[in-house]
């Protein structure tokens, strides 16, 4: 894959992401390409993430992949396999996951789409957006933050997507989506309960945005993402084909 690493000047500071292009393609030049923000969980990028944006690329896409906990890069790092069992560790996570909520990350994915203009490989008019975890919900954010821009949306395991009492709750702006959205479920997850499923999905009729829901039956939260203790290849297997059937219908299609 080609991976260069774009600067992008936010409200905040200087966010690092980095740009993943199939092979022969670079930033610079050739072809427009789809693209693919992908958002990543609590754990940040780092080398899982680095592969799964490849695999993405590889299927067609310009994939931008960005460091959403920018304002404090000295917390980490985190493992996903001892963190949530450690409770020094788990204060700070907390503490850069607070920084990096939805109303600071929208306003950098503002400014990562303006960046995006400027490269030439990555098409930027209708983009698509994916995320794991709190990036799911992230994910789904962005389709009703910048409408106008963000075609598909997909979230996987994304917790606190309905929240009854959050006023950040990305549910409260489904009036706003115009994006075909998935949503990949996690069996059994706290943060994204039975009730939060007929919450979001009443939201989601209301507005009369075109969606798909599916309940990964036996998946544990964290299901998609190797470095996970929970992982689980078959349902990871499932979430990319649903990845690929959403990203191929609404982001290939000619430019208008």
């Amino acid at each position: 894959m080609t991976v260069s690493k774009l600067d992008v000047r936010t409200d905040d500071g200087v966010m690092d992401v980095y740009l993943h292009l199939p092979p022969g393609h670079e930033a610079d030049g050739g072809e427009p390409l789809p693209t693919v923000i992908m958002y990543p969980d609590a754990f940040g990028v780092r080398p899982v993430t680095q592969d799964m944006a490849d695999r993405l690329a590889a299927l067609g896409y310009a994939v931008a992949l960005p460091n959403i906990f920018y304002r404090t890069p000295d917390a980490g790092p985190f493992d996903a396999a001892t963190t949530f069992s450690d409770p020094e560790a788990r204060a700070r996570l907390f503490d850069v996951m607070q920084k990096a909520n939805a109303t600071a990350v929208m306003g950098d994915t503002g400014a990562l789409l303006t960046a995006l203009d400027d490269v030439p490989a990555a098409r930027s008019d209708k983009v698509g957006t994916t995320g794991y975890c709190m990036g799911g919900r992230l994910a789904f954010a962005a389709a009703g933050t910048h409408p106008d821009r963000v075609a598909a949306a997909a979230s996987f395991h994304g917790g606190r997507l309905a929240v009854e009492d959050d006023p950040e709750s990305p549910h409260r702006h489904a009036g706003e989506v115009r994006a075909r959205l998935y949503f990949g479920v996690a069996d059994n997850d706290s943060s994204c309960t039975p009730e939060d499923q007929v919450r979001l999905a009443g939201a989601l009729d209301e507005a009369k945005v075109e969606y798909r829901m599916e309940v990964y039956t036996g998946a544990a939260h964290g299901f998609a993402v190797k470095d996970f203790p929970v992982y689980d290849e078959a349902a990871a297997e499932r979430h990319w084909d649903r990845t690929a059937e959403l990203f191929d219908a609404t982001l290939k299609a000619p430019a208008a």
